[in-house]
């Protein structure tokens, strides 16, 4: 008889290790899953920066084929109809057809997102991208001068990338619980600056023999992964048999992979799952995602997150050029520094947000402190090599920490907020929400970067100083209802229950 318990209980103990070993896989294969989308998303953003002084160049310096017969000695190499003297407003009107077309589109990908299967959703957005992102290198080989041409590739490929973000955050928003959701979504978030890296890589490699295949090797590869995300993805931990992680805090937080329930009464194991309720409710309204308490403070704190984080993202490289007087290839290898500091900002936002149960009040003391060191960064930044690094990737991670905290666990948390009992179809459209405003900010900044600049670069300073400042007021009831439950007013969480 107990040699009969005790086989029993063993094969109970190895089902379970397998369950927990199922549940790991699954959680670690989806978070690499959408780490490639997204990376492949903002792969094939990138060429456009690179392939700009391709389209307009110093013809001077290049030299003429000796069959060619040209009228203008100094634009003949360049690509009309960039050859004019306004090619920059010309480049201008290219970036902000996909910023303005990206941040109206935002609204309204998320309330789609929550109607339709995640995999097809994603799948369609991928593969349409490439076919934009391909569309605007075949532009070369048709040979095509038309800026309406480009313009509007740029709106439509601005409108599909919404099909991303939202996306993305739903599903492993729903793979993962609050426990370790900031920790975890602050490393998957430096999918961002690897495909800005990577699209900067491949579209380096073309640009100077054929700039067309800039775009339409970034293409096939964003095309590539939604045929990858279209068979391999996995939108629910029920869709495999395994337990959805707690949303919502009882006491402590659960253990990441936590999922049977353990019976150690008499000696014996039970390993039967818990009951899963299977969600019948209605995807949530516009108007319904902005009364979850948070949402609105944090859509107007990332507009000016976002503005500044995408000022650098536009101009930083030209002023390094400008300033420290680098060459523009130095310049833009010098920029990448800012991205390495906001990998690192990212990741150390996450933890200690996981670990304080603080939120907007880990967003807040990184934006005020972001303020004086982009001050510093204008006053004593290009003085040597050494500080440069420095305060590019201390500026770096104290811009881009808040950005990454906000678009990835702050969104989660908030989809999946205890006020909506339950209702689990609105993470997709709080994350569009929110990075929706914030795409706002992304277009604003570079164009008013581009009005500012003229009148001198500490004035641009100026406006992303006060751009933080402005961020931080917005969280300041936030911050001020976190710091209430610390001193024991109110219940300490890990991320959100009550604003």
């Amino acid at each position: 008889m107990r040699s009969s318990t005790f086989s029993e209980n063993l094969a109970t103990r190895g089902r379970l290790y397998f369950n927990n070993f199922s549940d790991c896989w699954y959680r670690s294969f989806i978070l690499l899953l959408t780490f490639l989308f997204y990376t492949a998303y903002h792969l094939s953003r990138k060429p456009i920066s690179i392939v700009k002084s391709e389209l307009h160049r110093n013809c001077s310096t290049v030299i003429r084929p000796a069959d060619l017969n040209i009228t203008n000695n100094a634009t003949w190499c360049d690509w009309a109809p960039f050859d004019q003297d306004n090619y920059q407003a010309l480049f201008g009107v290219l970036d902000n057809c996909f910023l303005v077309a990206y941040a109206i589109g935002m609204f309204f990908s998320g309330i789609f997102g929550e109607r339709l299967p995640l995999r097809y959703y994603l799948s369609v957005g991928m593969l349409s991208s490439g076919l934009f992102t391909s569309l605007f290198g075949l532009g070369f080989y048709w040979n095509i001068h038309s800026l309406g041409y480009y313009a509007f590739i740029q709106v439509m490929n601005g409108l599909v990338q919404t099909t991303g973000w939202p996306a993305v955050v739903a599903c492993v928003g729903n793979w993962f619980g609050k426990g370790k959701r900031g920790f975890i979504m602050g490393v998957w978030n430096s999918h961002t600056s690897v495909g800005n890296i990577l699209g900067s890589l491949i579209a380096g490699v073309f640009v100077s023999s054929a700039w067309g295949m800039s775009f339409i090797v970034p293409g096939i590869i964003i095309a590539s992964t939604g045929i990858l995300c279209f068979f391999f993805l996995v939108e629910k931990p029920e869709d495999v048999n395994c337990t959805p992680p707690q949303h919502h805090d009882s006491g402590e937080a659960e253990p990441l992979l936590q999922n049977h329930a353990v019976n150690t009464s008499n000696g014996a194991i039970s390993t039967e799952p818990q009951e899963v309720v299977e969600d019948h409710t209605e995807a949530i309204s516009f108007c319904g995602a902005l009364s979850i308490p948070g949402v609105v403070e944090f859509s107007l704190c990332l507009l000016f997150a976002k503005l500044v984080s995408y000022t650098f993202l536009y101009w930083l490289p030209l002023y390094i050029s400008n300033v420290a007087h680098f060459e523009a290839k130095e310049a833009g290898d010098m920029s990448t520094l800012f991205d390495v500091g906001g990998i690192m900002g990212g990741i150390m936002a996450g933890l200690v947000s996981d670990y304080t149960g603080g939120r907007a009040t880990t967003c807040c003391i990184m934006l005020i402190a972001a303020a004086p060191m982009l001050f510093l960064y204008n006053s004593i930044g290009q003085r040597n090599l050494g500080t440069t690094i420095g305060m590019l990737l201390v500026c770096g991670g104290l811009v881009n920490g808040p950005y990454a905290l906000i678009t990835t666990a702050v969104s989660a948390d908030l989809g999946t907020h205890e006020s909506l009992r339950g209702n689990s179809r609105a993470l997709s459209t709080v994350t569009a929400i929110i990075d929706g405003t914030g795409s706002i900010g992304a277009a604003l900044g570079p164009l008013l970067a581009g009005l500012i600049s003229p009148t001198g670069w500490n004035n641009v300073f100026y406006m992303l100083i006060t751009a933080d400042i402005l961020a931080c007021l917005f969280l300041s009831r936030l911050v001020y209802k976190e710091a209430q439950g610390w001193c024991g007013r109110a219940p300490r969480v890990r991320g959100f229950k009550e604003f």
